[in-house]
């Protein structure tokens, strides 16, 4: 279906379940794929390490999809993969590697999930209102949440991955109250020295912040509200979606959602049109019919990605996913699924499949079938510690990785401290330091924000 370099854009609605995901040809317009059974919020829709799509689903009193979070192999045409968890989850987002999900939830509150096992890691209030956005930081070692208040906090993965109190309050390393309104955006840089945080609002502004110190390092005002924020692929310029149309005039609503590909920047609308631009000359390259909502959410990803199993022999075995867990597991359960063979049992030619969600369960299951004298006991122990040992070796590492970066971001942030001027605490400073943000100043970035609608 896909070929090799060419792009795709998929695209979502939370008007209705039965809209569905649509998936174009970003070079031709063709239509490519239908995926039914989907209504997003905006910010709940993202693509997984290019192999699947993950959708949380919205909340109707009624719904069939409410309060649920679906994920679909690209690869291969079949259900999704439905969890539920204890509350309807609206943005989601997920690291570069594609090891963890977070999902921010109405109440404030927020979850981590690993996703090959499903593991609810963590889930904590993060706001006193609801979350509208999530963004992990280019290096994954931090989780930036934007809520209804227009309150920003920054998490330490690290404290989220304290599995052994899965219910207590993680490091919030910052924290920002400067915007007056709702949080509509977040973006990240990878291209200078210092990781940027970018932020958009309903009261009209974009903050640029740094993730070291946590400073506000800049503040465009815009006479409307923004809706949507996207950044050029050379992070050099920032493109802003408003209430009105004022450049893209050829949309007669707010703008929804943004996203930029190889061949131009890529606009969403409540009037449910969809067009790509020439940035340079403002002229529109084409356009994607989709009259049956206003889009919500837009990704582009590899049309590679949309090819057959057979096309793509390695993809199943790297990367699995599994149902996300609707509670935190206790500190000492484990969470498996072993393949027994069909020898072990009077069923023959079967492979029998058993999910074990605790420890004593798994023991007991391994102590029965020692009485009985079957080799399915040994079996299971060998493949349990295999299991074990490769989930603490994955972990390790992982830390080891957000140690690294964490260790530099704190030499950087000595090192600025050094270089700022000394400040006088007084009761005014100390104030304004509780109310904002800090961080160094971004060089090397000389262009101005610009806005698009």
């Amino acid at each position: 279906m896909g070929k090799a370099g060419r792009e795709a854009l998929a695209v979502c609605s939370e008007k209705s379940m039965g809209i569905g995901i649509t998936i174009w040809d970003v070079d031709t317009g063709d239509h490519l794929l239908h995926i039914p059974t989907c209504a997003s919020p905006s910010h709940g829709f993202l693509c997984l390490r290019n192999h699947f799509l993950v959708a949380s689903q919205i909340h109707r009193h009624g719904s069939v999809g409410g309060g649920a979070i679906f994920i679909w192999p690209l690869n291969k045409p079949q259900l999704p993969l439905r969890s539920y968890p204890v509350e309807a989850i609206g943005p989601l987002s997920c690291t570069k590697d594609g090891i963890y999900l977070a999902g921010g939830a109405l109440s404030g509150n927020a979850y981590l999930w690993e996703i090959a096992s499903g593991r609810l890691l963590k889930t904590w209030h993060a706001h006193d209102k609801s979350l509208n956005c999530l963004l992990f930081s280019n290096d994954d070692s931090l989780l930036v949440s934007g809520s209804n208040d227009g309150m920003i906090c920054v998490w330490s993965i690290i404290s989220l991955l304290d599995t052994e109190d899965s219910g207590s309050l993680p490091s919030l390393l910052h924290y920002s109250s400067e915007h007056r309104s709702s949080v509509t955006g977040l973006l990240n840089t990878s291209g200078s020295s210092s990781s940027v945080l970018v932020s958009s609002s309903l009261d009209g502004t974009c903050k640029v912040w740094d993730f070291v110190s946590g400073r506000l390092i800049q503040t465009q005002v815009y006479p409307l509200a923004i809706t949507a924020i996207v950044l050029d692929p050379g992070e050099q310029l920032l493109f802003c979606g408003k209430d009105q149309p004022v450049v893209l005039k050829e949309h007669n609503g707010a703008i929804t959602a943004l996203a930029f590909s190889e061949s131009g920047l890529i606009s969403a609308s409540e009037d449910c049109a969809i067009y790509m631009w020439d940035v340079v000359n403002w002229v529109i390259i084409r356009k994607f019919n989709h009259r049956k909502g206003a889009v919500t959410n837009m990704t582009v990803i590899p049309q590679s990605s949309l090819l057959s199993v057979s096309n793509h022999p390695r993809i199943s075995n790297q990367f699995h996913v599994s149902l996300l867990d609707k509670y935190p597991l206790p500190a000492n359960s484990c969470k498996g699924k072993i393949t027994l063979p069909s020898s072990s049992y009077s069923f023959k030619e079967k492979h029998i499949s058993l999910d074990f969600r605790s420890t004593d369960s798994l023991n007991q299951h391994i102590s029965d079938f020692e009485k009985d004298g079957t080799p399915a006991a040994l079996q299971m122990k060998v493949e349990t510690c295999i299991e074990n040992r490769i989930w603490a070796t994955r972990m390790t590492e992982h830390v080891m990785e957000m140690n690294k970066h964490l260790q530099s971001s704190l030499l950087d942030l000595m090192q600025c401290r050094l270089l700022w001027p000394t400040e006088i605490d007084t009761p005014t400073s100390r104030k304004r330091k509780m109310l904002k943000i800090e961080s160094p100043l971004l060089q090397g970035r000389e262009e101005e924000p610009q806005s698009l609608t």
